[in-house]
C-alpha cells in the first residue's frame, strides 16, 4: 500500500484507487525529458497515472507499506 505523508505538517493520504478497475494505485516515478524524475501514483492495470499528492506546496513523501 502506498501511504503519502507531508514532511512539513504531518498530514497524510492512503488508499487511492482507480475508478475503472478499483485497484489501489501504486507509487512510481516518471523521467522527464530533462532527466528529472517526478513522483506519480499509477494504476497497476495500466489505466493511467496521476501526479503524486502535494501538501504545503511540496510533494508528499511515500513510504511503501508491505503486509
Amino acid at each position: 500500500m502506498a501511504d503519502y505523508s507531508c514532511k512539513h505538517c504531518g498530514m497524510g493520504v492512503s488508499g487511492m484507487h482507480c475508478v475503472k478497475c478499483n485497484e489501489e494505485l501504486v507509487h512510481d516515478h516518471i523521467t522527464k525529458d530533462d532527466g528529472t524524475q517526478v513522483a506519480v501514483a499509477r494504476c497497476p492495470e495500466g489505466h493511467g497515472k496521476i501526479k503524486s499528492p502535494m501538501c504545503c506546496g511540496h510533494d508528499m513523501a511515500c513510504e511503501l507499506q508491505t503486509d
